[in-house]
């Protein structure tokens, strides 16, 4: 269901459920975690579909019935899905999403995750809770507001409609529109292995809000700024 691949310093999560539109039931959440955790030095991730033509149909609608009658296995539902998106929102270096397909319902929650998101340009997106009968988690609803605006948020949960990428990208829900978003998302994630990495973890705690200022002068009596200085120089590129 959830696949981990590793190409250089480069990280590939990939969903893979073709024989349902990649809808991840519980035990995928726990499986996306797991992966999370599992990515090791690597200076980048990309969190893509394996599956042509969709990137996930969200929540595993299959497993609802039992929702319906099991108290506990609601919530074991609800922190399985919590614990696989903050699994990767969770990661120290970059994510990028690649969207080639349909995303909906809790998919749009998961890509909120990423740090960046592109749109392939047979990408589109719903958020469709309402139309089950169903809310959204608070932390997704929060990320959404945040990625939008809180006039967007409200019109994409309470309607339910779909957008395509073009609209998707107009909005703000992705940061980039092109042909094929896998093809963009593993040029973007090499380039930023490319980078020096602690710098590169060191703006996304930023970006988090989790920099101190003393990080910030501490990053100038660092190795990386002594390398970076010294191939500037020597007119190379940095042994990172």
């Amino acid at each position: 269901m959830i696949q981990l691949t590793r190409t250089g310093a480069v990280a590939t999560i990939a969903l893979a459920r073709p024989e349902a539109k990649n809808a991840l039931p519980t035990a995928a959440w726990q499986a996306l975690a797991a992966a999370a955790r599992e990515v090791g030095d690597a200076r980048a991730v990309i969190l893509r579909s394996d599956v042509a033509g969709i990137f996930s149909a969200g929540a595993d609608i299959r497993e609802f019935e039992q929702l319906q009658n099991d108290v506990a296995l609601r919530t074991q539902f609800r922190e399985a899905m919590r614990n696989g998106i903050e699994a990767v929102a969770a990661l120290p270096v970059p994510v990028v999403a690649a969207v080639d397909g349909g995303c909906f319902g809790a998919a749009v929650a998961l890509i909120l995750a990423a740090d960046i998101r592109i749109a392939g340009a047979q990408a589109d997106f719903a958020v469709t809770p309402a139309r089950l009968g169903l809310g959204y988690p608070r932390e997704d609803v929060a990320r959404l507001e945040a990625q939008v605006g809180k006039g967007m948020a409200s019109l994409l949960l309470f309607t339910g409609d779909k957008l395509r990428a073009d609209e998707a990208h107009k909005i703000g829900l992705v940061e980039l529109k092109t042909r094929k978003a896998i093809d963009t998302a593993t040029a973007m994630a090499n380039a930023i292995a490319g980078n020096a990495p602690e710098a590169v973890k060191l703006l996304k705690r930023t970006l988090r809000g989790e920099q101190t200022d003393q990080g910030f002068e501490d990053a100038f009596g660092g190795a990386e700024l002594a390398e970076g200085l010294n191939a500037f120089r020597e007119r190379r590129n940095p042994a990172w």
